[in-house]
């Protein structure tokens, strides 16, 4: 399968909600393996989204520690625990940030045929549905960021503010 650009933060892509899946097809199935494809072409990638290479459908694929599948329209229930750990994007390659998330998600959604799929996920797969589902919704982990921390990490990054 294609291994596809994958979008970096200043693109505005990256800002748009992803619209809902509504057609289980050929095409849609194309996409999972193509994220997956991209996903897995380098080193330390454990999830992607669809938004990440343009294209605007609330679809994601993830693979860490021995899991690895993908949700089509996931929604995601959080637990009240939080852990502050190291967090990265692909779409700025090279930059890791302390943030705080979950430790423990609940993801439902469909997998590429239609059919329900529940992923319960710890630590840093709970980090990556997270990190992932709010591609979906066009925030970047940097939102999360207080806003000294964010500005930092741009200018580190030498990426435009927004």
């Amino acid at each position: 399968m294609t291994v596809r650009h994958i979008r970096t933060f200043d693109d505005p892509a990256l800002r748009s909600v992803a619209a809902p899946v509504h057609d289980f097809d050929r095409e849609l199935r194309g996409l999972v393996k193509s994220l997956t494809a991209t996903m897995r072409a380098g080193a330390g990638r454990a999830g992607l989204s669809a938004p990440q290479i343009g294209v605007p459908l609330r679809v994601l694929v993830y693979d860490y520690d021995g899991k690895s599948g993908h949700l089509i329209n996931p929604r995601l229930e959080l637990s009240e625990r939080r852990i502050v750990a190291d967090e990265a994007c692909l779409s700025a390659p090279g930059r890791w940030w302390p943030l705080e998330r979950s430790y423990l998600v609940t993801a439902r959604g469909r997998n590429m045929f239609g059919k329900p799929v529940t992923v319960r996920a710890l630590g840093v797969l709970a980090r990556v549905m997270q990190h992932e589902a709010d591609h979906l919704d066009g925030v970047l982990f940097i939102d999360h960021l207080a806003p000294d921390e964010r500005a930092r990490f741009l200018a580190e990054a030498a990426l435009p503010a927004s």
